[in-house]
């Protein structure tokens, strides 16, 4: 199997207290396997479809609504894959304190 191509990553604000990140994807994009160090919140810039891969196997589809954000705490692991026909971004904002 081919490996899947990388999201693209960049860092938008990295200050003490706070870290904003924007995740682009091409179609089937990842962000490759991670676990979140810090609480944080994730703001769509598109609608869309995510394919979240878990541990143990499981994988489920995340439908997101452009700029309408969600939360998450530190701990999360998870792969992050495009599930949709057209690019895709969102933006992460991790809060480091």
């Amino acid at each position: 199997m081919a490996a899947r191509p990388q999201a693209v990553v960049t860092v938008k604000i990295d200050e003490p207290h706070v870290r904003v990140t924007e995740f682009r994807f091409a179609p089937g994009a990842e962000t490759g396997w991670h676990r979140h160090a810090y609480d944080y919140v994730v703001v769509p810039l598109l609608d869309g479809k995510l394919q979240l891969e878990e541990p143990g196997g499981t994988s489920r589809i995340a439908e997101l609504l452009t700029h309408q954000p969600y939360s998450r705490p530190a701990g999360v692991e998870h792969n992050v894959i495009n599930a949709n026909s057209f690019e895709y971004a969102f933006l992460e904002v991790e809060q480091l304190r």
